[in-house]
């Protein structure tokens, strides 16, 4: 298992510093290629390599929190609007929806939400979805 540490920049080496300010430079669209990107803060595309799937910014991690949510739903009109409608209501950003050809009157689905706007919200939401009429089931599968 993969253990992460938050750290004050002002104790990491030159070249992880270095990696982070390439990669945002290449988020931003500032620059257009990793060559690029290391040219202009002065680092090796080795060391790039060497550390850019082990570094990211605060910003970075609260920007790319998700949460899969595993639904059992009433075949209704309209009910996955309002789940849908509701996911959003609390800053919820859907990424994909995958959703059952309805059986015995029930649908399951699946979905993916971009959680960095909801903070500490997630259980809160899942709750919110449980009390919904119509929502038979909403757990949280996982989340990263």
């Amino acid at each position: 298992m993969e253990r992460y540490y938050l750290v004050s920049e002002n104790i990491l080496p030159e070249a992880v510093l270095k990696t982070a300010q390439a990669k945002e430079l290449l988020s931003k669209g500032e620059v257009k290629t990793i060559h690029e990107a290391v040219d202009k803060v002065g680092l090796s595309r080795s060391a790039f390599y060497k550390y850019r799937d082990g570094v990211f910014t605060q910003s970075q991690l609260n920007r790319d929190r998700i949460a899969t949510i595993s639904m059992l739903l009433e075949h209704r009109s309209g009910m996955l609007s309002k789940v849908l409608l509701l996911i959003a209501s609390m800053e919820g950003n859907v990424l994909t929806i995958h959703q059952t050809i309805p059986l015995q009157g029930m649908a399951n689905v699946v979905v993916t939400v971009e959680t960095s706007k909801l903070a500490e919200k997630l259980d809160e939401l899942v709750e919110a979805l449980r009390a919904e009429e119509g929502v038979r089931r909403a757990i949280v599968l996982g989340q990263g």
